[in-house]
């Protein structure tokens, strides 16, 4: 911060008056486990402050919040998960303006080694574990914000398509 001073970026009358106890924190992106403990915290403080019933977050949702960078951090997290309540109308909180959740997934879509190329069997093979995976995550829902559509950036009639032609039963699918 004095960098910034020095710099004439930042006020020095104002640095003094704000550093009475200054706290250094991570931001909010470096320490993304404390994102479902604060969602679920400003969900509470908020549905109280409008009168209305804590929403669910779904874990697609969560997984959608905690891939998402926060740039302006707890207070950004805080304002969305407020707007996500005004907007729940009582069901489950939605965050459609933020986009679908980033992949994090420790299976690569790519593999190992960059100069070898998958046969069309084991491309369809590491489709059909990625599908397995996201349809676990969403306890076998494909359709709605919650569902394995939504967690893949997919339309559920292609992934129900998807599900059809690599043999997923209909009972999985559900």
């Amino acid at each position: 911060m004095k960098k910034e001073i020095n710099a004439g970026r930042f006020r020095q009358d104002l640095f003094y008056r704000l550093s009475v106890f200054p706290i250094e924190l991570p931001p909010l992106r470096e320490r993304r486990e404390d994102i479902p403990c604060l969602v679920a915290h400003f969900a509470k403080l908020s549905a109280r402050r409008m009168n209305r019933p804590v929403p669910r977050v779904t874990p697609a949702t969560m997984s959608q919040l905690t891939s998402h960078d926060w740039p302006g951090n707890v207070r950004e997290l805080q304002n969305a998960v407020e707007r996500a309540v005004i907007l729940s109308q009582g069901g489950r909180l939605q965050f459609n303006w933020l986009g679908p959740a980033k992949t994090t997934s420790t299976v690569s879509v790519r593999p190992a080694d960059t100069t070898a190329v998958l046969t069309y069997a084991e491309l369809k093979q590491r489709e059909r574990e990625n599908l397995t995976v996201a349809l676990e995550q969403t306890g076998g829902k494909v359709f709605g914000a919650a569902g394995a559509a939504a967690l893949l950036g997919m339309k559920p009639t292609t992934l129900v398509s998807r599900l059809k032609a690599l043999g997923f039963s209909r009972k999985a699918s559900a």
